[in-house]
């Protein structure tokens, strides 16, 4: 099923007026997971986009801003099909958005084959950063495997020798691990791929608990991430095998397992209490819009919608579109992240940290800093890429 939200629904969601297209305006389709289990991190993404959206006055580079946001469902057929129809029925000037790998892998030809600008808040597939990059594709948030491979430096660092790792069989699972692996020199005892969207894991914790290694490493959006962490706990293993992940303890999964998760270590290039004035405003603002606290997936939202904020106003506009991409290029804008540029395959070139999940002064569940892994790292598939 479908879910569409039009400008005006936008508008009415967040108190935006004036949105109306225009001959002078600019259409984008958002395309986020907001069904299943996992749909919170849709929702995150979507919402701060959306927030991005309104601090431009509902304007996104002077431009009167429709803003089509759509639910794929994370089905790939059906994602294309939706795609097909923003591209042809609804002339979108540019995507953004998309969650999950297996999504965007499968719409990346016929938006690239279309000419049209994508600025992706989340999925970062390898491929995309190597030899299928494109000029038209850009990305605020990071390539697949570069939070994985601060964890694997952090494990390294630990002095962790024998290590179980886990991840779901899809594009992004294989990126996770593979990420980790290229930066921890120890012994895999043990790699294991579990269905996308699996909630059961007691025949994985079994097979953890008998091969009692130093640690974990594990990769699981969402509801995965909710139940794998409660499981684990439940297990016993809490108190016996540390447990390492990225994308499984965050602001999308804590306020399920809550005190489960408190002081549980994740790879991230951004957390709430990241110091600079741009994220300081940019949670604040979050939280009294929706009253919740940001996840990654928001912040890379919100970045999106400033990306494009930025280089349609250093273009000029939309019509020329070599031009606004050339701006693209320039990350015309004050990322919350801090430090932020764009690489030669139009991925970040961040810093990436450990961070732990916590419990506020007011009860809230978050993330926040630890440590610096890597300083403005750079992915490991722009050698393959062709661009310059």
């Amino acid at each position: 099923m479908k879910r569409m939200f039009t400008a005006a629904v936008a508008a009415a969601a967040l108190g935006l007026t004036g949105m109306a297209a225009q001959a002078e305006s600019l259409k984008i389709g958002f395309l986020a997971t907001l069904s299943g289990p996992p749909a919170a991190l849709g929702e995150h993404m979507r919402d701060g986009f959306l927030l991005g959206v309104k601090q431009a006055g509902g304007k996104l580079g002077g431009l009167d801003t429709e803003v089509l946001v759509v639910d794929d469902e994370l089905k790939p057929d059906a994602a294309l099909t939706k795609v097909r129809g923003l591209i042809e029925r609804d002339q979108v000037d540019m995507l953004a958005g998309i969650v999950f790998s297996n999504v965007m892998m499968a719409v990346y030809k016929p938006i690239i084959d279309a000419e049209t600008i994508f600025v992706g808040g989340n999925a970062g597939p390898s491929p995309i950063a190597g030899k299928a990059c494109s000029p038209y594709f850009f990305t605020t948030s990071y390539q697949n495997d570069q939070n994985h491979e601060a964890m694997g430096q952090y494990a390294e660092d630990a002095g962790y020798k024998r290590m179980v790792i886990m991840a779901p069989n899809y594009q992004a699972g294989k990126d996770s691990l593979a990420g980790f692996k290229r930066y921890f020199k120890g012994e895999i005892v043990d790699e294991m791929y579990t269905q996308l969207g699996q909630l059961d894991f007691s025949s994985e914790l079994t097979k953890i608990a008998a091969a009692k290694p130093d640690a974990v490493f594990v990769f699981m959006p969402g509801g995965m991430g909710v139940n794998l962490v409660k499981q684990y706990a439940q297990a016993g293993l809490s108190s016996q095998v540390p447990f390492l992940s990225a994308f499984t303890v965050d602001e999308t999964t804590l306020p399920a397992t809550q005190d489960t998760a408190l002081g549980l270590l994740s790879g991230a290039q951004w957390a709430p209490n990241l110091d600079n004035e741009a994220n300081k405003a940019f949670v604040a603002a979050f939280e009294e819009e929706y009253g919740y606290v940001p996840s990654i997936y928001a912040s890379q939202g919100y970045d999106a919608a400033r990306l494009i904020d930025g280089a349609v106003k250093k273009a000029g506009g939309k019509a020329d579109k070599a031009k606004l991409m050339a701006a693209m290029k320039e990350a015309p804008f004050e990322s919350v992240r801090g430090d932020f540029s764009f690489n030669t395959n139009h991925f970040p070139i961040q810093d990436v940290y450990v961070v732990k999940a916590v419990k506020r002064e007011d009860g809230k569940y978050a993330t926040e800093t630890v440590e610096k892994v890597f300083d403005d790292k750079i992915d490991a598939y722009v050698g393959e890429c062709g661009m310059n």
